[in-house]
């Protein structure tokens, strides 16, 4: 269902004009997209970093790293 906050938004909106009503949808529409693609973007980064993560740990492990104290 819908909160108490939406409902009162939409019974305002609903009051408006037909373009004016498009306007806002459009707004909000466009604005969860970006929500939505964000949120992809964010899913994504987080596999690389886990992927990134997950190389270092396998090369640390069969002693490819150097410990930065032996760095020249």
């Amino acid at each position: 269902g819908m909160t108490k906050l939406l409902e009162k938004a939409l019974e305002k909106v609903s009051k408006l004009a037909p373009d004016e009503q498009d306007a806002i949808a459009s707004q909000i529409l466009a604005e969860l997209e970006d929500e939505a693609e964000w949120a992809k973007q964010f899913a994504a980064s987080k596999d690389k970093l886990r992927r990134l993560a997950a190389r270092a740990l396998a090369e640390d492990r069969s002693g490819e790293t150097l410990p930065l104290d032996d760095l020249p």
